[in-house]
């Protein structure tokens, strides 16, 4: 079941140790990567907490470590001649597209940010959707989606769609969306397109609706130092668990958006792994794009501050602060997610040696920690936020 598979957005947080794990399972795999995210560094003046080589660098090592070869395309999916030239150079059987711009509040910042991130990242799906169909409709697409994309409706979520029955006529339509940022709306945007390019054209395709990961650590990051992925915990691009375990290693007190009752669901980055492996292995068929909803267990941000203050074994204060998004922090939460288990995920679940790990982890980088980049600068409430320029890491 050996394949070429191509990874967009090879180069981060989550692209770089995919191409690492199915490299080391036997596939044939190519990155590409125009390295906006870390333009995004340079941009907000912050960056990842453990320093990440360039990616000729990791990839030369990851040769050195283990004698297996990825293959490196340096560009841009919105520039559709240079993504026609690496998909025809390629000839991948499957495509990973983690390329997108990926943060809600860098989204929300102001205008151009709005316009940047749904011009980068619809733009760049339709131009592989229309390249997959003219140049080898039969390559699998597995794509990044997001829990975000359904919102916190009344209901239970199910995966991707919902028998209706209206008037007394019964159909299976998309579930219905209700994205939570103009970065959440872009991933809706997507679907769409997927939805009727598989329709229309006859693609195949996996839109992998992901929750909140974290994890820094895989089998293959550990290596070597310089195979190392991104931890973010600045107020834009860092995840909720990420901004408590920095917090917790210097003091700082775990701030709680609002009520802390937010439940959003949540995996380990070993099971993203797993989870896109599974789909690549497990293809969809002809004319079909199947919606799995990629997460192991569902939190609320007050019970993650206090498994984060139980694993810090310190007397951390939980803050609650003005929560900075339009949300609610009061709702229903129950979301299927069914479908890669029965194809055979083995989750790594939450444990306090886990979350341990990342702190010691925040301990070990602590003077690369920028305190300034810790709370909210952008707020869903105003057209134009204070972007965080705190003073770059190095």
């Amino acid at each position: 079941m050996d394949m070429r598979i191509l990874i967009l957005g090879g180069d981060g947080y989550l692209g770089w140790p995919t191409a690492l794990y199915l490299s080391k399972n036997g596939h044939d795999v190519g990155v590409v990567d125009n390295f906006l995210r870390r333009h995004y560094d340079d941009e907000m003046g912050v960056s990842s907490l453990t320093p990440i080589a360039h990616l000729k660098h990791r990839i030369d090592v990851w040769d050195a470590a283990t004698g297996l070869t990825i293959t490196p395309y340096i560009g841009d999916l919105v520039d559709a001649n240079f993504l026609e030239e690496t998909i025809r150079d390629f000839e991948p059987e499957a495509i990973v597209h983690f390329a997108e711009q990926r943060s809600a509040p860098y989204s929300m910042i102001d205008r151009e940010h709005a316009v940047h991130t749904q011009t980068n990242n619809v733009v760049g799906t339709l131009n592989l959707l229309y390249l997959i169909a003219e140049i080898d409709p039969s390559i699998h697409l597995v794509k990044l989606g997001t829990m975000g994309e359904y919102g916190t409706p009344n209901i239970d979520i199910e995966e991707g769609y919902i028998e209706i029955t209206h008037k007394g006529r019964t159909d299976v339509l998309p579930f219905p969306k209700q994205p939570g940022s103009f970065y959440h709306l872009s991933k809706v945007h997507d679907s769409h397109n997927i939805h009727f390019a598989c329709r229309t054209w006859g693609l195949r395709a996996t839109d992998l609706n992901q929750g909140v990961v974290y994890g820094q650590e895989t089998n293959e990051t550990i290596l070597h130092p310089d195979l190392m992925t991104r931890f973010d915990y600045d107020a834009v691009f860092g995840t909720v668990l990420n901004r408590f375990c920095v917090q917790a290693s210097i003091g700082h007190p775990l701030t709680v958006y609002g009520t802390g009752n937010q439940t959003r669901g949540m995996l380990d980055i070993r099971d993203t792994l797993q989870c896109v492996e599974l789909a690549l292995l497990n293809p969809a068929n002809e004319g079909e794009m199947r919606v799995y909803n990629q997460f192991t267990e569902s939190f609320s941000l007050n019970k993650l501050a206090s498994l984060v203050k139980a694993a810090s074994h310190e007397d951390i204060e939980i803050s609650h602060i003005d929560d900075p998004r339009v949300e609610a922090e009061e709702h229903y939460y129950r979301a299927a997610h069914t479908k890669l288990l029965d194809l055979g995920l083995k989750p790594h679940l939450l444990s306090q040696s886990l979350i341990e790990s990342l702190i010691e982890t925040a301990i070990e980088f602590r003077d690369r920690i920028d305190h300034k980049a810790i709370l909210p600068t952008v707020s869903w409430r105003h057209t134009k936020s204070k972007l965080v320029t705190a003073g770059k890491n190095n």
